[in-house]
């Protein structure tokens, strides 16, 4: 099968694109398996060293009582999961949970809060947990809800790397998992993180039911976004009981990876993280997914509510394949040299369309 017409071009240097159309992510996710991988990989090369993987831990800083109604998520207040509400932690328990983060060799650490937006009184707070953080040398992020214009820059005076806000899935699927926040929210969020001068990071879940074109149809959202996020995270979605996609028939695992794989075509200066849903993974299918371009995870033993693989099996898993953490020197020269050409492409016309009975950011 041939190439969709101009996936990139040729150089060391491509210009990136913000205009893919649906058609055209089909056609990769359509590709023999093996030809798939090595374009992915030949993509993976071009940008990073193919035996680094980015680290990062992830503390749920203010669990559960979120008012949205995500029908994956257990900490909607909604659900009977068994999550209770929880106040938002001291600065101190945050600062020894990174110090632990740091010495298991995490360079980026990031803070979750299960909040539908934070309110004024709340920046504060969080912006004196990312000044701590900050200091101990780790890169930092926060996910958060959505953000305001002001919130993100008091965010971003404080030391806040990366601000994560997931997009979850395709727009003409996003009506079927959440109903409480629009989609353009998502968008307006990514787009104050932006203007703040912040990193992005911005992905979303599949194997919640949606059909193959609506996970292309998620990635094209993301690649049509005026700047790739700097981080990807490709999530499988873990099932909580209480939740309305518990018993979702599970995502076959090669389509995983296929997904990954077009991820790493579409935003090839991206960290593509393998987040949600690794607990149940295979060291098989992981080693997979680093072979089609993902070059971040989350490390340690939880994921806001739900488990992660120990960090123990990761550096087991890491000695077997031959791989190492990213250095965050390595992760700056990514940062500092992407090549997003502001104005080069905007967000397709189908993209920005609000869905109706839309919902809420992750």
């Amino acid at each position: 099968m041939s190439a969709p017409a101009a996936l990139l071009s040729p150089g060391p240097t491509p210009v990136l694109r913000h205009d893919w159309q649906r058609a055209e992510l089909l056609e990769l996710f359509d590709l023999p398996f093996p030809e798939l991988l090595h374009r992915a990989a030949s993509v993976h090369r071009q940008h990073f060293d193919p035996a680094e993987v980015q680290v990062s831990t992830l503390l749920s800083v203010k669990t559960g009582g979120c008012p949205e109604d995500c029908a994956y998520c257990p900490q909607a207040q909604r659900y009977n999961t068994g999550v209770q509400a929880q106040k938002l932690m001291d600065t101190e328990q945050v600062l020894e949970k990174a110090k632990q983060a740091k010495a298991a060799g995490a360079s980026r650490f990031c803070m979750g809060a299960a909040w539908r937006s934070p309110k004024d009184r709340d920046i504060p707070k969080v912006a004196e947990m990312i000044r701590e953080v900050k200091a101990l040398g780790l890169e930092t992020c926060a996910t958060l809800g959505m953000l305001n214009a002001d919130h993100a820059q008091a965010l971003k005076s404080a030391g806040l790397d990366y601000y994560n806000h997931n997009l979850d899935t395709a727009p003409d699927f996003y009506g079927e998992i959440i109903h409480t926040r629009e989609y353009q929210d998502r968008l307006d969020t990514l787009e104050n993180v932006r203007d703040a001068g912040m990193k992005t990071c911005s992905g979303g879940i599949v194997g919640m039911g949606e059909s193959r074109e609506q996970r292309a149809g998620l990635l094209q959202a993301l690649a049509n976004l005026p700047a790739h996020p700097d981080s990807v995270p490709i999530n499988r979605l873990v099932q909580v009981a209480g939740t309305p996609l518990h018993g979702t028939t599970e995502l076959d695992p090669f389509e995983f990876v296929r997904t990954i794989a077009v991820a790493r075509i579409t935003m090839p200066q991206s960290m593509v993280r393998l987040s949600a849903g690794r607990e149940s993974m295979s060291d098989e299918l992981q080693a997979l997914c680093f072979a089609a371009g993902a070059n971040s995870i989350f490390y340690g033993e939880k994921l806001l509510t739900t488990g992660n693989p120990d960090t123990e099996r990761d550096q087991a898993l890491f000695a077997r394949l031959g791989l190492r953490p990213m250095p965050l020197q390595a992760q700056n020269v990514h940062a500092d040299h992407r090549i997003d050409v502001p104005g080069s492409g905007t967000v397709h016309a189908d993209i920005t369309e609000p869905t109706p009975q839309c919902g809420r950011a992750a």
